[in-house]
Order: structure tokens, then sequence, then C-alpha cells
């Protein structure tokens, strides 16, 4: 499948944007992974699609050089205040549902090798097996662009996206990869 083929089916699975994203345009930057050491979303080593255990930058570094091509999608929700934490979490999981369905649903279609990389730590699990048993889901786990030190407005500048779409919204953020 080409990319504007599976741009145009990522808009008809409820994104708000998709656009070409170009691979080389990916850089991991140990600021951003320092930022997920200060685990303020509780889910550094606690889970096998976060930081430690999705591997070093270097490893993931090597994961994302086997991409050629890839695409970046956003889903925006609509704040009625800055403090509409009800929106945020409903736009939230919005995003991750469909992010998740339109994984499987490439899996599903596309021949190539695939690396999805969400918003927020992987949640397939109620309760991950880290670090005591080997993932339940590895071929269904999402890493968090986070974790892969990608600091993602800059990702969406460098592919001519908008990341910021206005007072009064919150944008969620993910990409995947192909060969």
């Amino acid at each position: 499948m080409d990319t504007e083929k599976i741009i145009e089916q990522a808009l008809k699975a409820g994104f708000t944007l998709a656009a070409p994203l170009d691979p080389k345009t990916i850089e991991l930057l140990p600021e951003v992974r320092k930022m997920c050491e200060a685990n303020t979303c509780h889910a550094y080593g606690t889970n096998w699609a976060c930081p430690p255990a999705c591997g070093t930058l270097e490893e993931c570094a090597e994961k994302v050089k086997k991409f050629s091509r890839g695409i970046i999608v956003q889903t925006t929700g609509v704040l009625e205040d800055d403090f509409d934490s009800e929106a945020m979490l409903e736009t939230s999981e919005k995003h991750k549902k469909t992010f998740s369905e339109f994984y499987e649903f490439l899996m599903e279609n596309h021949s190539g090798e695939l690396l999805a990389l969400g918003a927020g730590g992987c949640t397939i699990c109620k309760e991950c097996t880290y670090p005591d048993e080997p993932c339940r889901f590895p071929d269904k786990m999402i890493v968090p662009m986070e974790g892969y030190g990608i600091f993602i407005s800059d990702l969406c500048t460098k592919n001519n996206i908008k990341y910021n779409h206005g007072k009064g919204t919150i944008t969620y953020v993910g990409c995947y990869l192909f060969k």
C-alpha cells in the first residue's frame, strides 16, 4: 500500500490529521529520554514499551534506520478551558483507540515490516508482565514516541506539520514507519 493510500485510510479511521513522515527527520534525543527517567507519567521501568525496556537510544536508532517511509497522525480535541481534563482524557483515549485499531489494520494490510510509535505507554494489558515475564503481545505493543527520545513538536516542524492547533485545543501525536 502506498503512503497516500495509507494516509487516506488513516483519515477514514478517525485521525484529525495524517501526513507523510520522512524517517530521516527522526532525531532521538537524550534530553527527551531524561524526561522519561524523571517518571512524571509513572511508566518508567514499569512496562515493556517504556524505557528502559524499549531499549537504549542507540538500539532505538537502529530500529528506526530500517524504515524508508512513514506517516504521522494526530488527534486534536477542543477544550472548554485550559483545565478541561475531561476533554483531554477523552481526546487521549480516542487517539489511543484509533491508533491501536489502525495499527491492527496496517498489520493485516501492509506486507512489510512496521513500527508504531504512539502517545504514552502501552496499555494493552491491565498489568504489564515487566520485568518478570516476557511481553504477552510483543507484536501489538505500541512504544511511546518520547520513549524513543523523539521531541514531537520538532518532528512535526521538520515534516511541515502543524503541532499546535490553537488556543483551546489539545493534540496527541503518533507515527507509523514502513519498509
